[in-house]
Order: structure tokens, then C-alpha cells, then sequence
């Protein structure tokens, strides 16, 4: 340990000594100079605590189509309580709540609005598919002790995406939730994935686990010009087919089903995309796609790696504790930082790594690396 780090270390602890004493909390609380750190302290403090009812609140308003009744115009509480099928005490409870969260707000007249954070969920289907979706993830984070240890007897995740262990495999009937789940939550990154890296220099582009095809449904809007290929489990895959038939693109596009870890990936394209998908793996099977992803490609051909990364400036709760735990309770893979994806990414062949500005870090960082020439 260096001298530099024991000196830090000394102020921690006289840090971590003082915000735990409970006269200097008092003391903070009531100096008008430090009042209003104390009480940010305090309230994300609570944030923290009282978080799954928050999400709870979220969850009711989206069952209920809140937001989409109040998108019509603001309304009172006794026309809400008959629209929502709630007695009025519990439909005001609840527009209570929304209100304190920014998801409704209070009108003139004693009437209910879109809050700016509702107005954000109208016609959001992606955001209301994963609302929807994390009443799994909360059952197996009801002993979070249990799952860490590997004692939790909820295993809702690992059921619900099947494909994330190289024995993982799946029937049509397994793949239609979480490839739907998927298709509906790919809006939020593909815009940014295709405003951060132009595409008209490409002429193939392979998009490996590509789900149902949504990704690639978008692509095909913004770069005409391009081939389009997609790589994922038989049953995904022939979802995929089916969209690109059905939107007049079987010329130009086509799904290929196969598994990443016993099949070789279609091979010739100049670029691929890894939308989501290496967080989900542990390292031995990532590097292996990585590896695949780079022996498809032609020589100088590039690869786009999109996913939300662990230690991202401004969104780490986003990359180390919500994935975290996500992919803990799913029972397969973990976030890992733009450094550690890099050094995987040399290993599995690819060189001149970089990163690429997203516009929002929070739902997706961006890698690009190139295999050699030759």
C-alpha cells in the first residue's frame, strides 16, 4: 500500500466515523450552510430503501393504463376511480403516489395530468414490456443473501431465457416470451447504435443473436443499401425470417438458426453487431462468440459490441447493480467494464479497439474493433 493510499484511507475512515455519529447528522441537519447536503444524503438514503415500492407504484400504473387514459386529457379523481375499476380512496392512493414520483401530476379543478416521467411512458412499449417483465427478477431478489450464496430456490430468470448456458437450448414455444421481451425493448438502443456508427461505408452486416429481427427491421431503414444477415437459435431465427418476409426485405435479408457454441456463423459479411448479448455470457463462452463473430468476418471487416457497461461515467448503478444482480438471479454472465471487454476482444483475434460516444450511456456503451487485414 502506498502512502498516498494510507492517507486515504485515514480520511475515509474519519469521513465514514463523523457521518455515522448521530450528533453530527443533527448538527447538519440544522447548519443552514450544510442543511441541504444532509437532506440530499438522507433522501437518497430513503430512494435506496423504499425503491421497490417506487417500482411497484410504476408497475400498477402500467397494468392499470394509467398514462394512456390520461393521455386523452386531464381528469378527476371520480372519472379515474370508474376507469381504472378502483374504488375513489384507492384510486386517489395511487395518483398520490404517482404524483409524488413525477409520473402524474395535479391539475386546476382537482384534476389529474400526465407528470413529465408519465408523459415518457405513453406509447413507451419498451420501457412497460421490462416493467412488466421484472415481477420475475423481484422473485428471485427476495433473498438477495440466497442468491449470492447460490441457495435461492427462485430460478424465474434462468427459465425465462433459456439460451444463456452453452447446454441452453430452445423450442418455439421457450423462445416467444423473452424473444418478444427482447424485440419490444430493441427500439432503445438501436437508434443510438446507429446514430453513434454510420453505416453507409458497410456492405453486409451480420447481426449475431439477433432475436426476432427488430434490430435489423430498423437497420434496413436507415441503410438500404446494405445486405442483412442474422444469426440466432433455429426457433428466434424463423421468427426473424418471417418479419423480414412479411415487410418485403427477403431479398435482402436473411435469418440463420444455429446455436454459438456448435454451429459456425454465416460467413462474409464486413460488419457484425453483438446487441446485448456477450453480457449474458460468462467469459469462456464470450470469448468463444467473440472468436466466432471474428472468423465470420472478412479481413479488416469490424465488429459493433452494444450493451450497457459496468463503471460507465454516469450510469454505474445502471452497469454494476442493476446488471449485476440481473444477470446474477439469470444465472449467466456479468457486466463487465470497456476495458475488460477489451482485453476479451484482443484475445478472441480483433485489434484497434475503440470506443464510440453513445448519446446515452445509460442504455447501451459501444466498442468497435477491427480484425487484421489478413
Amino acid at each position: 500500500m502506498t502512502a498516498l493510499a494510507g492517507l486515504a484511507d485515514l480520511w475515509f475512515s474519519w469521513r465514514n466515523r463523523l457521518l455515522g455519529s448521530h450528533g453530527f447528522r443533527r448538527f447538519a441537519g440544522s447548519f443552514a450552510p450544510t442543511r441541504w447536503i444532509a437532506r440530499r444524503r438522507a433522501g437518497a438514503l430513503f430512494d435506496l430503501v423504499a425503491g421497490f415500492v417506487y417500482s411497484q407504484v410504476l408497475l400498477a400504473c402500467v397494468r392499470l393504463k394509467l398514462f394512456e387514459i390520461l393521455a386523452e386529457g386531464p381528469q378527476t379523481l371520480e372519472a379515474l376511480a370508474r376507469r381504472l375499476a378502483l374504488d375513489p380512496a384507492a384510486a386517489e392512493r395511487l395518483l398520490a403516489a404517482a404524483v409524488a414520483l413525477d409520473l402524474v401530476q395535479r391539475r386546476g379543478g382537482h384534476r389529474y395530468g400526465l407528470g413529465a416521467l408519465g408523459a415518457t411512458m405513453v406509447g413507451n412499449h419498451a420501457v412497460a414490456a421490462m416493467v412488466e417483465h421484472h415481477s420475475a427478477l423481484y422473485a428471485d431478489l427476495a433473498d438477495p443473501v440466497a442468491l449470492l450464496r447460490g441457495e435461492s430456490a427462485s430460478a424465474r430468470l434462468a427459465a425465462y431465457w433459456p439460451y444463456a448456458t452453452p447446454s441452453g437450448m430452445s423450442n418455439a414455444e421457450q423462445v416467444a416470451p423473452y424473444t418478444a421481451l427482447m424485440g419490444a425493448s430493441q427500439p432503445l438502443v438501436a437508434d443510438e447504435l446507429l446514430d453513434a456508427y454510420p453505416l453507409h461505408k458497410h456492405r453486409c452486416l451480420l447481426d449475431v443473436g439477433g432475436g426476432d429481427g427488430t434490430f435489423l427491421l430498423r437497420v434496413a431503414e436507415r441503410a438500404p443499401h446494405l445486405q442483412l444477415r442474422l444469426f440466432d437459435l433455429p426457433a428466434v431465427a424463423a421468427r426473424a425470417q418471417a418479419n423480414f418476409v412479411s415487410r418485403g426485405l427477403a431479398q435482402r435479408a436473411c435469418a440463420v438458426g444455429g446455436s454459438f457454441f456448435s454451429d459456425g456463423l454465416p460467413a462474409g459479411a464486413d460488419i457484425a453487431t453483438l446487441v446485448r448479448v456477450v453480457h449474458d455470457h460468462n467469459d469462456d463462452a464470450a470469448l468463444h462468440i467473440l472468436t466466432s463473430v471474428r472468423k465470420a468476418l472478412v479481413p479488416g471487416g469490424s465488429l459493433l459490441l452494444a450493451e450497457p457497461m459496468a463503471r460507465t461515467p454516469g450510469a454505474q448503478a445502471m452497469g454494476d447493480a442493476y446488471f449485476g444482480f440481473y444477470l446474477l438471479a439469470m444465472g449467466s454472465g456479468r457486466p463487465r467494464s470497456c476495458d475488460e471487454l477489451r482485453v476479451l476482444l484482443h484475445a478472441a483475434g480483433f485489434t484497434s479497439v475503440r470506443d464510440v460516444a453513445t448519446h446515452m450511456p445509460l442504455q447501451t456503451s459501444l466498442l468497435h474493433a477491427r480484425t487484421p487485414n489478413t
